[in-house]
């Protein structure tokens, strides 16, 4: 059952990868390597930076045709409580990506749940805010958008590999929170980066407070590294 889970999944995935290089241009700059580099088995850990829409699915477009498969199979990832717990749109996560957990967005047992779900050869994707951007800039309670904690306790349980740094340049021109139609023929711009773990987490390890350094650091990828 699971195995046809998987394959359910990939072709799931590989219908939207097509179904957005037909109505999408897809411009992707990579920061500090080159496409054939990025995409590799050491990847450990995708970090989704300036969250916008739940269409950012079309984000498949950017993984090569040969990585598909190993993603679909290797990727864990929390979900939003609100998000899968709605009939239509929670069903659709759950069959594109049957290794994501729901989480509250509270230090609970279900954060704890998705923590143990992470194994030695898991791709753990992260939307590095934990909640949406509105078009004015702020989340739904008007609060900036900020890293969220998750993050380095993620990083921090990852001891090799590669962790992938996506900077998206937003979807609002394609679908706002809560337009149920998204617009065609738009560009969808990402920047890409990859960092070795190991290498960032000892970065920070001088650091008076470890933990507030590196968030800082991702912080300030949000604020200047977005297309």
């Amino acid at each position: 059952m699971n195995s046809l889970k998987f394959v359910i999944s990939f072709l799931g995935l590989a219908f939207i990868k097509l179904v957005t290089h037909l109505f999408y241009k897809v411009d992707v700059n990579f920061l500090n390597t080159n496409s054939k580099e990025v995409f590799d088995p050491k990847i450990r850990a995708l970090i989704f930076f300036n969250h916008t829409s739940l269409y950012e699915v079309l984000f498949v477009a950017a993984i090569p045709w040969s990585f598909l498969w190993t993603f679909t199979i290797k990727m864990v990832a929390p979900g939003a409580d609100k998000t899968l717990d709605r009939p239509l749109v929670g069903k659709f996560w759950k069959v594109v990506f049957p290794q994501m957990l729901t989480i509250s967005r509270k230090r609970d047992h279900t954060w704890d749940a998705f923590i143990n779900a992470i194994k030695d050869q898991s791709i753990v994707v992260i939307a590095a805010e934990g909640r949406m951007k509105r078009p004015n800039g702020l989340d739904a309670n008007g609060k900036k958008m900020t890293v969220r904690g998750g993050n380095v306790d993620i990083i921090k349980l990852i001891d090799e590999g590669k962790m992938v740094m996506v900077y998206s340049g937003g979807l609002h021109h394609v679908q706002e929170p809560g337009q149920t139609i998204p617009k065609v023929f738009k560009t969808i711009k990402l920047n890409i980066e990859i960092v070795e773990i190991k290498e960032y987490k000892e970065r920070f390890s001088q650091a008076e407070i470890p933990r507030k350094a590196m968030l800082a650091d991702l912080q300030e990828r949000l604020e200047n590294k977005c297309p």
